[in-house]
């Protein structure tokens, strides 16, 4: 016979063994299947995201009107769209008012028609939001009849939350209104930015730690049953099989389970893609059919996971000697040896180190270079924890029963006991080294906003050309229970001369509560005005400094359109005289609740000029209860009913960079799925572990051994490995964390809280998986295990 048919006989033996060796066979062959199924699952999924993103880019283009053609003029073909977004229980509700300026208006992606004046057309999530006791003070808000529901194609996700509100008074007042577009089509043709260097990094080591986990388990799961096959290759010795046939034959047992597995695998994975609907972290979701993994990535799934499993079992098999008398395995084995095991980590060390102190200015780090090393890293955490449990387990002695028979067992077998606790063991060294990367480079990507949240919780954009009043829309949004406070300031500019070519002068308007916010006063009454001290540097809002003159008392001024702009009718409204009060003190400037710095002239109602014009500004600061939280969520209602176009902007002391934010919640939605895997797939090998026991668990109860020692003897072998590995875990992720902050050019510094949360979930995921595995525990003790067929 030539050798591929010898291969394929032996191969097609083992597969007949796997699922015709009865009942222990397919059992075996089932737990197999699982584990590697959980696993296949998590890589298809994997490889599914990239495409599903994309996905979620490509709809929010196509329903962007970012450059996309426009007119001057109403027209046949013409729609006015303008944003009004809003925010409710911490959440982002993306909103926009539409109105058809003709019958050939274009439609939002996923609208069947535009809807009419006052109705709304709702996303799916925000239509079952609206719906629920927890939407009733949104109803409060968007409280318009339905026109319809937004299909697929106009959504970034089924979780999104987004309406179009029709209107028959909206209205593009001139070209410098940006408020509204009049656009003929919708579509916008990005050009993304790629992610900085950092970034990347970031991107590549959140794959590689998640997916290192996976690999682990799929090569523990197909070495389940490990010593009942080799007692029954040691009897396929006795009928004649020699060495290589019966590593051939196990070879194909492991590939029956594998494909199982990947069957298996297959399913776990439609299952989950038909649940991601439903699944929302961070106001992100995906729809099912996005989750469609690259062809080409999911043949390399099917091909990689049977070739890893026939490797790892003739790996496995590599030191044992099945003879037709029995396994030599069963004598003391040889002690292992460390020099080998330390080679993977420095090797993996010696392809990390050398980009050091790169950062972000050196161009990008080399994908492949890092991924060897960060693997080889992990990788190192799994041949190195057989030989530390050995060491450990092979000195101790004494103790209570349930002690002396958790170590002799892992005295014969503590290989097995290392492989149970691997996986478990590299997803928190590659967490750790995640957090504490993410925790380094954390303030490159957020920034302070300067905002004061506790002296404002919003600060309320009125709009100069809004038709809002903003006087009685402060009072209203006072009114409304839990707020204790509404600060409202108006802004004009001022100028010695008209038109103003140099730099204008800031009036503020405001009673002597609203003027303590942005100045120090000492006192104040009614008809004062002040002069503030202290020109600030140029701000994002003003940044080139255009709004930073200053006046002296008995100054005269022209206050309103001191450069000459246009109205809403087309005219340009003439600035009024006004002459800065000769009793004007002098008063030092304090940032107000936004940040902002402010220059120029603070004066009260009384003492500021009768008319200020068209081109005002204005902020109105809202305090509420802390302890209310609807209190919020009735202010933005209140605004929201007297002009859709005023922004109530919730302040916040910091703000992240959109791609460092996308990342971390990629993480965050991987270190969830790896968790589950962990947990089901640690499941599963402890059962197996279990059932291969059985006999010897009921021949112990059997002579008397009380099963609260037993009970205690499976937690400590649990226990003692997974102490163990979780310790060589945080030293290696510590290390590997230093090492990726050395690469981002930060100082190292050890993040000791993400060393001690990550070890801690670690350890919670055993502690829950030892809890749901004493009930089968407490069954294989029974006499009945003793039974044979």
């Amino acid at each position: 016979m030539s050798r591929l048919q010898v291969w394929t006989r032996d191969l097609g033996m083992g597969a007949r063994f796997a699922f015709g060796g009865g009942r222990e066979g397919w059992i075996r062959t089932l737990l197999t299947g699982v584990g590697v199924g959980l696993g296949v699952a998590l890589l298809l999924i994997s490889t599914a995201i990239p495409g599903a993103l994309a996905a979620r880019y490509e709809r929010g283009d196509a329903r962007s009107t970012m450059h996309s053609d426009t007119a001057d003029a109403p027209g046949p073909d013409t729609l006015l769209i303008a944003r009004i977004g809003q925010t409710y229980h911490h959440k982002d509700i993306e909103g926009h008012m539409v109105r058809a300026e003709g019958p050939d208006a274009p439609l939002p992606p996923g609208l069947k028609r535009i809807p009419g004046p006052g109705e709304m057309a709702l996303s799916p999530a925000l239509d079952a939001l609206l719906k629920t006791s927890d939407g009733a003070l949104l109803r409060e808000r968007l409280d318009g009849p339905v026109s319809e529901i937004i299909g697929v194609p106009g959504l970034v996700g089924p979780g999104e939350l987004l309406f179009y509100l029709g209107s028959d008074t909206l209205a593009k007042n001139g070209p410098d209104d940006y408020r509204v577009e009049r656009v003929t089509g919708f579509g916008y043709d990005a050009d993304r930015e790629g992610l900085d260097p950092v970034l990347m990094l970031m991107v590549v080591l959140t794959f590689v730690a998640l997916l290192m986990p996976v690999a682990v388990f799929i090569a523990t799961a197909v070495r389940f049953g490990g010593e009942r096959r080799d007692r029954r290759l040691a009897a396929l010795r006795l009928v004649g099989a020699d060495s290589r046939m019966v590593r051939r034959i196990a070879a194909g047992e492991a590939l029956a389970g594998s494909l199982v597995g990947l069957v298996l695998g297959t399913g776990f994975f439609a299952v989950g893609r038909s649940l991601v609907a439903s699944v929302s972290l961070q106001q992100r979701s995906v729809f099912p059919g996005d989750l469609d993994p690259a062809p080409w990535l999911a043949v390399l799934v099917a091909l990689a996971v049977p070739a890893a499993a026939v490797a790892v079992t003739l790996f496995a098999l590599r030191g044992v000697v099945i003879e037709p008398l029995g396994v030599v395995r069963t004598a003391r084995p040889s002690r292992r040896r460390i020099w080998w095991r330390l080679l993977l980590p420095l090797i993996g060390l010696g392809l990390l180190v050398p980009l050091g102190g790169r950062g972000n200015d050196h161009g990008r780090f080399n994908q492949w270079q890092v991924s060897g090393g960060v693997v080889l890293l992990l990788v190192g955490i799994t041949v190195l924890l057989p030989w530390l449990l050995e060491r450990c387990v092979g000195k101790m002695s004494g103790g209570p029963v349930s002690w002396q028979l958790a170590v002799r067992r892992l005295q014969v077998n503590s290989g097995g006991a290392a492989r149970l606790v691997n996986g478990i063991a590299v997803a928190v060294a590659g967490a750790i080294a995640l957090q504490m990367l993410f925790a380094g480079v954390e303030g490159d990507y957020t920034e302070e906003t300067g905002e004061d949240p506790a002296r404002a919780a919003v600060a309320v954009m009125v709009n100069r050309r809004t038709d809002a009043d903003m006087d009685g829309l402060a009072r209203r949004i006072a009114a409304v229970p839990d707020v204790t406070r509404a600060v409202p300031l108006t802004s004009a500019q001022a100028a010695r001369q008209v038109p103003a070519t140099q730099e204008t002068i800031t009036l503020t308007i405001g009673t002597c509560d609203a003027l303590g916010e942005v100045a120090t006063l000492d006192s104040c009454a009614e008809g004062d005005a002040f002069v503030l001290t202290g020109a600030p540097a140029p701000s994002p809002q003003d940044p080139q400094g255009l709004f930073g003159g200053a006046a002296k008392p008995g100054d005269e001024l022209f206050v309103g359109n001191v450069r000459g702009y246009a109205s809403d009718m087309g005219e340009t409204p003439e600035p009024q005289k006004w002459t800065v009060p000769a009793a004007a003190r002098t008063v030092p400037s304090r940032p107000d609740p936004r940040g902002q710095l402010r220059t120029g002239l603070l004066v009260t109602p009384s003492a500021a000029p009768k008319e200020i014009g068209d081109f005002p500004d204005a902020q109105i600061f809202v305090q509420v209860d802390e302890s209310r939280p609807d209190a919020l969520d009735r202010a933005r209602t209140a605004v929201f009913k007297a002009d859709p176009f005023v922004t109530a902007m919730t302040l916040r002391h910091t703000k992240e960079a959109a791609g460092y934010s996308s990342i971390r919640t990629g993480l965050f939605f991987g270190a969830v799925a790896v968790l589950v895997l962990i947990g089901g797939s640690l499941l599963v090998s402890q059962l197996e572990q279990l059932r291969e026991r059985r006999r010897l668990l009921s021949s112990l109860v059997a002579f008397g051994t009380r099963r609260s020692t037993l009970s205690l003897s499976v937690l400590w072998q649990t226990a003692v490995p997974i102490v163990l590995g979780l310790v060589l875990a945080a030293g290696v992720g510590v290390g590997l964390g230093a090492v990726l902050m050395g690469m981002a050019a930060q100082p190292v510094r050890i993040d000791w809280a993400s060393v001690l949360g990550m070890t801690a979930a670690g350890a919670g995921v055993v502690v829950v998986v030892t809890l749901l595995s004493l009930p089968p525990l407490l069954r294989l003790m029974r006499p009945d295990g003793l039974r044979t067929e």
